[in-house]
């Protein structure tokens, strides 16, 4: 692994009054424009123990109707199910445009073996995943074993082929800037396509504070190597205001060519229902 020494660049004192900053800034963005870019950056997920095949086929061909009934605001980005459901997704998707994602390598714990992550990573791939999103070995990090978290995220980045690889550094559980700076810095120069914030099983899930630290070491990244890696928010956001801070962090730090689903998502259930029901001035429970 290629060690990166560049330290984090704010204070926490400088982290929190940018945070001020974003609410400032995510207000002028809550129109429909926005919105509805929100929608399409919502990589719409449901992971939850109780899944089943039945269970995924109704939750995607909700996704099939919603393209016939609201043409108007387009649709999400990605369905985010278990490995062992993406075939479900697969034979029931209809939408070209609408990837399909998996989390892979022993989510949401990756407390596992290497070769048992690969192996996963890569039938989920045989299964027709476009996308896996990952969890970094957090107990190796907070170890200092910085050689082995980069080397299965390389594993696991050869394992994906021509697939997106989204690598969660878990950032509540990193817990300090310097941490999630650093855990950041190695997923992208392991391969990471994107580096997302949370599981959203571990609290506190996404916050401002980590996405600020994140999108400024895709900005380090960008400068260092012109390489454009994604930024994705995940667990907890609900609300129409939550997505639209997001998108100001991405706005303000990265710029408006990171603002659209191929370099920016949203993890979410509840939000694409709550965002639907501002656009269309009414309470509706689409997905």
């Amino acid at each position: 692994m290629s060690e990166n020494n560049q330290s984090f660049p704010l204070t926490r004192e400088q982290i929190s009054e940018e945070v001020s900053n974003i609410k400032l800034l995510a207000r002028e963005l809550f129109n429909k424009d926005y919105l509805k870019l929100a929608l399409n950056c919502i990589d719409l997920t449901t992971l939850n123990a109780t899944d089943h095949v039945e269970r995924v086929k109704e939750f995607t061909e909700n996704v099939n109707k919603f393209a016939a009934e609201y043409p108007q605001w387009g649709n999400v980005a990605a369905i985010c199910v278990f490995p062992n459901m993406v075939a479900s997704v697969e034979e029931t998707l209809e939408l070209p445009e609408v990837n399909i994602a998996s989390v892979s390598a022993g989510f949401p714990s990756a407390m596992t073996f290497p070769e048992v992550k690969v192996l996963e990573t890569e039938l989920a791939i045989k299964a027709r995943a476009d996308e896996v999103d990952v969890v970094i070995s957090q107990g190796a990090f907070l170890a200092g074993d910085y050689q082995l978290v980069h080397e299965e995220i390389s594993q696991i980045r050869a394992a994906t082929g021509e697939a997106h690889l989204k690598v969660i550094i878990e950032s509540g559980v990193l817990d300090t800037p310097e941490n999630i700076w650093r855990a950041s810095l190695i997923a992208m120069n392991a391969g990471a396509d994107f580096i997302k914030t949370s599981t959203g099983k571990v609290a506190p899930a996404a916050t401002l504070e980590a996405a600020i630290v994140m999108c400024l070491a895709i900005r380090y990244h960008f400068e260092e190597t012109g390489e454009r890696i994604g930024f994705k928010a995940a667990g907890g956001i609900t609300t129409p205001q939550e997505a639209l801070e997001y998108m100001a962090v991405v706005n303000e730090i990265l710029g408006e060519e990171w603002l659209n689903p191929l370099f920016f998502r949203i993890g979410a259930s509840r939000l694409a229902n709550n965002i639907l029901s501002e656009l269309e001035q009414k309470e509706i429970q689409f997905f």
